[in-house]
């Protein structure tokens, strides 16, 4: 039986890596770095001075040993390259490596591995790559990269999003920052056997539609206002946990914890702009949605909607800023909104519609019902 809990899919607890090169001390880790010792606004979060910002093709030892995009290295041999002191509970941590290399003689976290760096802007990131060379040379002991893998909601990633959100201000994002972590341990956990909630995950009123395993298209948050209307003992505040609940775990599934992104669908089959566009339903949605998780939206589509209507639709969306917008698609093509949101057109047709589409690829909200 699934808990009656929604807990936050993000956590500001790593995940542990530890990597050797005992099996080929000459080779090269396959994987580029990123340059996190520059002195921008965006780093001040970051653990470490260097990040993995692509992984090679290929039999390489990032690839064995399981690294992905947004690894952060901490620690070379033993001695820390850190930022700042952990301030992580360590009974926490999960240690991942494979091939037992999470053993404390092969780089487990130990008083070295948490060395800060106290260098100049460039120096630490510099000091990293001499001393990776440095071992690397010597051949006995091998290299050994400690490194740290953060979620997506971890300041270390969410914190640039932030600050994009408020085009570089430092005191406007940190604010925006802090006003979302106390939203979120207010909001969270979620009570999964509230009434309406259950309904809402019955109906599949709220749903996910996730078929694109190439990356190039983010998982959709479906919403079917149809459903929304004719049901009761639903209140808005049921609607908006269900919406926050698929954003998280939608959002929780991003290849790269550092731009998460989701789609969001509006299906407004059968129904009239007068009688079935729920405004004050979106006003909150968004007042939810632009706050909490700035920067990870990638298209919002809704349909069908006429060209005439388009017009009365953004109106009635006056209230979005103007960036967010730009990513609206109104539309009452079917091929727009599958080639907007990555959806084979033949197969959404032949399962008789966008919402048959959805019972058919959704499945994270089955597990959610509490029988």
């Amino acid at each position: 039986m699934p808990s009656p809990m929604f807990v936050s899919t993000s956590s500001e607890n790593p995940q542990r890596l530890t990597i050797d090169f005992k099996d080929d001390p000459q080779g090269s880790l396959g994987a580029q770095l990123i340059n996190c010792d520059k002195g921008e606004p965006y780093e001040m979060f970051s653990p470490g001075f260097a990040q993995i910002g692509r992984l090679l093709e290929g039999e390489t030892v990032a690839q064995k040993a399981g690294v992905q995009v947004g690894d952060i290295i901490v620690a070379v041999n033993g001695s820390g390259f850190r930022r700042f002191a952990p301030d992580y509970d360590e009974s926490k941590v999960t240690n991942i490596s494979k091939n037992g290399n999470g053993s404390k003689e092969n780089g487990n976290s130990c008083a070295n591995d948490n060395a800060v760096m106290h260098m100049g802007q460039g120096e630490a990131y510099s000091a990293l790559l001499t001393k990776i060379k440095t071992v690397k040379s010597g051949g006995d002991p091998p290299l050994v990269l400690s490194l740290e893998r953060y979620t997506w909601d971890a300041r270390v990633n969410s914190w640039p999003r932030f600050l994009e959100a408020r085009e570089g201000d430092v005191p406007a994002a940190m604010k925006l920052l802090q006003d979302h972590e106390a939203w979120k341990s207010k909001i969270l956990p979620i009570d999964l056997t509230r009434d309406g909630i259950q309904e809402v995950l019955r109906l599949k009123a709220v749903a996910e539609i996730d078929v694109d395993k190439t990356g190039e298209h983010p998982p959709t948050v479906y919403v079917n206002f149809a459903k929304l209307l004719v049901a009761d003992g639903i209140s808005s505040d049921d609607v908006i946990k269900c919406f926050i609940i698929f954003t998280e775990m939608l959002l929780a599934r991003s290849k790269d914890p550092r731009f998460p992104k989701t789609n969001q669908f509006i299906d407004l089959t059968g129904l009239s702009m007068s009688s079935g566009f729920r405004v004050e339903l979106m006003r909150r949605i968004y007042e939810v949605f632009e706050p909490n998780y700035p920067e990870t939206l990638g298209k919002m589509v809704m349909f069908p909607v006429s060209t005439m209507l388009s017009t009365t639709a953004k109106t009635l969306l006056s209230f979005v800023n103007e960036k967010t917008q730009k990513k609206f698609i109104l539309s009452s093509s079917l091929k727009e909104v599958c080639d907007e949101l990555g959806w084979d057109q033949t197969e959404v047709e032949q399962c008789g519609g966008v919402t048959e589409f959805m019972h058919k690829h959704e499945s994270a909200g089955a597990a959610l019902i509490l029988e």
